[in-house]
């Protein structure tokens, strides 16, 4: 039978094709990475962050004996511990946001715990500025800071001014304390707001933190305080170490009260031996290149010397 050669090279091809398709086939298989016996081992691992036997925040005990709050704990301290460059800011930075805080949350009668709702809320920026418009230390919400008696406008911004601020924290914590009988859960209100909570409670029936199914980010959010309180108060266990002289110390300044319309900051702060720049670094609420004063206010600027900048 007479057999085309267009035919058999066709075939010929063919057959080509199959070599080519199984030796690549071949090479694209999965094979296990080998190593040199010579090669040294690593260097660097990362181990699972610690839990603790025992917790508390607020002076509320957190069950830890149950598994879906320890999972959860765990989810934000692996997380945290990981986020080398914040925590070891966050270290540098609370010796100096810490000594200001800590004494207004005992004055107001609320515990120093909720310096690490600050941490989760802000990470200890006072410029922070999120999505939502929610500002400062605290991150207050403009209707909120004026309903909480935070000056908000284009000159002055008080939501930047870490102890007004801290105050109105502080009452608004208080408030939802009286409100739910729990720190806890006054902290969760602090995310959602009350009412949120409370219908959620009401829902649910249920009063308890770690009872209630609240929203992804309410319901993260005390462990996520937690985890911040465990690194920032045993940072060598999770794999911290900074030198004390490393952390940045209390601002020093001196307080000048004004209350006269203040027309250019900076021919302010030159006359007094500072600068625009540090005047703006010490007192971050004022938004503006002048401070108008209404007849009867007054308001308290901080100011360094423009020589004395290793403070």
């Amino acid at each position: 039978m007479h057999v085309f050669p267009w035919i058999s090279y066709l075939c010929e091809v063919k057959q080509i094709l199959y070599v080519l398709l199984a030796l690549l086939l071949a090479a694209c298989a999965p094979t296990s990475p080998k190593f040199v016996k010579t090669d040294p081992p690593a260097t660097h691992t990362v181990n699972a962050p610690l839990i603790p036997e025992a917790l508390s925040f607020a002076g509320e005990k957190v069950p830890l004996d149950r598994i879906d709050v320890r999972e959860s704990l765990d989810y934000e301290l692996c997380l945290a511990a990981n986020w080398h460059s914040r925590i070891t800011l966050l270290l540098k930075k609370a010796p100096r946001y810490f000594s200001i805080i800590e004494p207004i949350l005992k004055e107001e009668g609320v515990p120093t715990d909720f310096k690490y709702l600050a941490v989760a809320e802000s990470t200890l920026d006072e410029l922070a500025v999120s999505p939502s418009r929610a500002v400062g230390l605290w991150q207050f919400l403009a209707p909120t800071a004026r309903e909480y008696g935070l000056e908000v406008n284009e000159n002055v911004d008080e939501r930047y001014h870490i102890e007004k601020a801290t105050r109105a924290a502080c009452q608004f914590l208080r408030e939802s304390h009286e409100r739910f009988g729990s720190w806890t859960v006054a902290a969760a209100s602090y995310n959602m707001g009350r009412g949120g909570v409370a219908r959620q409670s009401d829902k649910q029936l249920e009063t308890d933190y770690y009872n209630l199914l609240l929203g992804p980010e309410t319901g993260r959010y005390v462990f996520r305080i937690l985890a911040f309180k465990l690194i920032l108060e045993y940072p060598e266990k999770y794999g911290f170490s900074i030198a004390q002289e490393k952390r940045y110390s209390p601002r020093s300044f001196q307080r000048l009260e004004v209350d006269s319309t203040i027309d250019n900051l900076a021919a302010f702060a030159q006359k007094r031996g500072a600068n625009y720049k540090l005047l703006k670094w010490l007192n971050p609420w004022l938004r503006t290149n002048m401070l108008p004063v209404d007849s009867g206010a007054m308001y308290t600027i901080k100011l360094m010397d423009d020589t004395d900048r290793t403070q």
